[in-house]
C-alpha cells in the first residue's frame, strides 16, 4: 500500500500464530491472512522471463520460469520490477510447449518457479505442472520459491488451488525475504528465515522437512581466497 508516497507494509494477520519462522516481518513484507489473496483471481497469465539451462535456481541443470505479480513487497526485494502482475507478457501455449520442449534434453533436471509469486499465480503454473507430471512422471523435478511460510499455506482458509500446486511440487523455499536477516553463505536463498522443503515428505508428515541435501557455506568464498593470498605471499618473504 502506497501512502503519501511511501510503502507502507501491513500484517494484515496480527495476532495470528503459527504462521512460520520470522513471521510478522516488522514492516519488512506485507503479511496476509488466511486466504486474503487468491491467485485465481489476482494472477493476469504474465510472464516476466523464461530462462533455460540456469545452475542458480536449484540443483543441477534447470530451466526457470519467473511469473509477474506479488504483493509481499519485501524490502529490498531483488525483483521488485516484477510485482506488478500485468508486468511482462503473456503466457502462451507455444510458451508452454517450448518449456516442455526444453525439458526433455537429459541433462536438464526440471524446472523451476520463481517471481513474482508462483503461488499466486496457479491458473499459468497449475496446468502446467500437470502437464509436466503427465508427460515425464518423476522424472524430472520441479522447484518453487514462495513468500508464503509452510505454516501459512497450511492454515485453514487458505485458497485450495495452492495446495494443489504443492501437492506437485518436489522442493520448495518458503519464506519472505528479510534483509535484517540477510546472509550470502546459504544455499538457494537469501535470508536466515527462509527453508528449503522437501514437499512430499512435508505433506505426508504433516510437519516441515527439511531438503536432505542442504548445505550452507560456512564461510564467505572471499575469504578463503584471502587467506590462500596470505599464505602463499607468505612463503614466498621467507
Amino acid at each position: 500500500m502506497v501512502e503519501d508516497g511511501r510503502m507502507i507494509r501491513r500484517d494484515f494477520a496480527a495476532g495470528e500464530t503459527g504462521r512460520g519462522p520470522s513471521v510478522p516481518s516488522n514492516g519488512l513484507a506485507n503479511d496476509p491472512r488466511a486466504g486474503q489473496w487468491d491467485g485465481r483471481r489476482m494472477s493476469h497469465r504474465m510472464i516476466a522471463d523464461y530462462k533455460t539451462f540456469v545452475v542458480t535456481d536449484g540443483e543441477g541443470v534447470r530451466n526457470s520460469l519467473y511469473v509477474s505479480g506479488c504483493p509481499f513487497h519485501c524490502v529490498d526485494c531483488f525483483n521488485s520490477s516484477i510485482w506488478d502482475f500485468q508486468a511482462g507478457h503473456k503466457y502462451t501455449q507455444r510458451l508452454e510447449d517450448k518449456i516442455i520442449e526444453d525439458l526433455k534434453a537429459p541433462w536438464v533436471q526440471g524446472i523451476t518457479f520463481l517471481g513474482g509469486e508462483p503461488l499466486l499465480n496457479t491458473p499459468v503454473l497449475l496446468p502446467l505442472a500437470h502437464r509436466i507430471r503427465a508427460e515425464f512422471g518423476d522424472s524430472k523435478d520441479i522447484w518453487s520459491w514462495t513468500g508464503y511460510t509452510w505454516e501459512e499455506l497450511m492454515r485453514p482458509g487458505e485458497t485450495p488451488d495452492k495446495r494443489e500446486l504443492l501437492s506437485l511440487i518436489d522442493v520448495l523455499v518458503d519464506g519472505r525475504y528479510l534483509k535484517t536477516q540477510k546472509d550470502s553463505l546459504l544455499q538457494f536463498r537469501g535470508s536466515k528465515n527462509q527453508r528449503i522443503l522437501d514437499v512430499p515428505a512435508s505433506l505426508a508428515q504433516g510437519r516441515t522437512v527439511i531438503w536432505g541435501k542442504l548445505h550452507d557455506q560456512e564461510r564467505d568464498i572471499p575469504e578463503i581466497y584471502l587467506k590462500d593470498r596470505e599464505a602463499g605471499e607468505g612463503t614466498q618473504a621467507s
